[in-house]
């Protein structure tokens, strides 16, 4: 079985006056300069019987109705089934998103279809450019960048995972890299900037040390991990990226070549457990948001309104501006706009979320992927239980779910586990939902595998 591969790129710099995701409530933080482009970057692998793509996108998130729109575009005109198309997002905060979260950047339904057309003209370029390729694949434990930032010495998954392309002549053709950690490093350098953040410059040193090649970075389990502090100052903002490449390039040069390079893939639809707001919950939100509309009060807003919505106040405060009052609106607004939306149907939702998880397999590397941020416990039980598969786990993938917190964050409400789920409109996740996400990721790779 001969294995043939293609890549292609395009550009999803988002046009004037497209807000950046996340980082405040109603910032409308429109960017001001480009730092550098955002790509649709993909991938299309193909055994002879069965093809399958990979695109990531320099996005902070997409939703199911623009990866249903970009999968059908992709797959009428290469016929790649749509469940073998993967879109993965970088996560940088400082792109837009397909499908946001409310209330931390508006979507722009223009750019949203245009970016979609771009990452399935990636695919469609990608697909007709096939060439013979052998494959390659190796990991290593990357310590020191990164920690768990919501608990002391808590878990974090060190994996960096590579996959090597290489042309029959010897010249490299792609090379993916899969690493997991909040790209929040030049956001808080350049919050205005359009730019892709960490991933996007491993890509660029990989691209600079390998002419020809095409650099992919799939974001893994980083829901509770960020790269370290002090890595977000001007002296030491590229040594993060620097420090992920060299050891993608020790992988690339180490890699075991996949002896049988068969393709297949698998997507599955699961539904895990949530639990319904309680109507005082939902009440408590409304009259301390209503009450400080009406009367401009700030005062303990630490320890009511912005007790969970956020890490950081002093942070919240900053970004807008430093005028605290006007911090405290914009998180009064926020609960007034969750609660309203959530009234609409309260009583007649399931307590349970449908999403899809998804397995692509090369030989004996599976990628798995879901629509959440990822905890890294969660990653690591997974990992463990497909011993000794190689893996990737691509997050951010194929839909938006928000945080997927583990027992730890749902048992003390935390940010993760009780503001998120606001974001997107759901209901929050119990201490169960992680553990079942886990059981459909290994379901799924295990039935790959079989194919």
């Amino acid at each position: 079985m001969s294995l043939s591969a293609g890549v292609a790129r395009t550009t999803i710099t988002p046009f004037w006056g497209v807000e950046l995701t996340g980082w405040g409530y109603y910032i409308e933080r429109r960017w001001r300069q480009v730092h550098d482009d955002l790509h649709a970057t993909a991938l299309v692998i193909d055994d002879g019987e069965r093809k399958a793509a990979i695109v990531t996108l320099d996005l902070m998130v997409i939703d199911d109705r623009f990866t249903q729109i970009t999968r059908q575009r992709i797959a009428e005109e290469t016929g790649i089934p749509p469940t073998s198309i993967l879109l993965t997002c970088s996560h940088s905060h400082n792109a837009p998103a397909a499908g946001g979260l409310r209330g931390v950047g508006a979507c722009d339904p223009a750019y949203e279809d245009w970016a979609s057309r771009q990452a399935a003209t990636a695919a469609i370029l990608a697909a007709q450019s096939c060439l013979p390729v052998r494959a390659s694949i190796g990991h290593e434990e990357l310590t020191g960048l990164t920690y768990n930032r919501t608990r002391d010495a808590g878990p974090v998954d060190t994996r960096l995972t590579v996959l090597s392309l290489t042309q029959a002549d010897g010249t490299p053709l792609a090379i993916m890299v899969n690493f997991q950690a909040h790209p929040c490093v030049h956001t808080i350098l350049r919050p205005f900037d359009v730019t892709r953040d960490v991933p996007g410059e491993v890509c660029d040193v990989l691209e600079a040390a390998l002419p020809g090649v095409t650099a992919f970075y799939i974001q893994g389990a980083c829901g509770d991990v960020n790269f370290h502090a002090e890595y977000s100052a001007p002296a030491r903002c590229h040594e993060p990226a620097r420090k992920v490449a060299a050891a993608a390039l020790g992988c690339h040069k180490r890699a075991h070549e996949v002896t049988s390079p068969r393709v297949a893939a698998l997507a599955e639809r699961v539904k895990v457990p949530t639990r319904r707001w309680t109507p005082a919950e939902i009440d408590a939100d409304r009259r301390e948001a209503e009450h400080r509309l009406a009367t401009g009060d700030i005062a303990g807003w630490r320890a009511g309104i912005g007790r969970v919505m956020t890490n950081r106040p002093d942070d919240m405060v900053a970004r807008h501006g430093g005028d605290e009052a006007k911090a405290v609106q914009a998180m009064a607004r926020f609960n007034v706009e969750w609660t309203s939306l959530m009234m609409e149907d309260f009583a007649e939702r399931p307590e349970w979320l449908e999403t899809e998880v998804q397995a692509v397999r090369l030989g004996e590397l599976s990628l798995v992927a879901n629509a959440s941020e990822f905890f890294s416990s969660l990653a690591l039980d997974v990992r463990q239980r497909l011993q000794p598969r190689e893996v990737m786990l691509a997050c951010y993938a194929n839909g938006r779910m928000g945080y997927m917190p583990d027992a730890h964050d749902v048992d003390r409400r935390t940010y993760a586990a009780y503001q998120s789920p606001k974001y997107c409109n759901q209901f929050p996740f119990t201490a169960e939902s992680g553990p079942a996400l886990c059981d459909a990721m290994v379901r799924v790779v295990e039935r790959c595998s079989e194919i």
